[in-house]
């Protein structure tokens, strides 16, 4: 498996935890009122599940594929934006 594809997957795992912190805020808005360590707890556990994110870069030149210059994008480049290199 290349590391497009690992990342595409890790992409997806993303969307499900933001849906997963999302609704999580949202029940507890709604049996508990406003919470604020909802919120919070959310929010750790979306850094939690992105911390590999990092990890992903091409293999020729090491910039990583979530990167659009200073930007970070939530889908992974098919292509590497510094040396060129296919990485699908």
């Amino acid at each position: 498996m290349t590391v497009y594809d690992h990342a595409r997957r890790h992409a997806w795992w993303m969307l499900g935890a933001l849906t997963v912190a999302v609704l999580f805020v949202a029940v507890v808005d709604r049996f508990y009122g406003h919470s604020t360590l909802a919120f919070a707890a959310a929010i750790v556990g979306l850094l939690v599940a992105n911390r590999h994110m990092l990890a992903f870069n091409c293999p020729h030149c090491g910039k990583n594929l979530f990167f659009r210059g200073l930007f970070v994008v939530p889908w992974p480049n098919r292509t590497c934006g510094k040396c060129g290199a296919r990485l699908d």
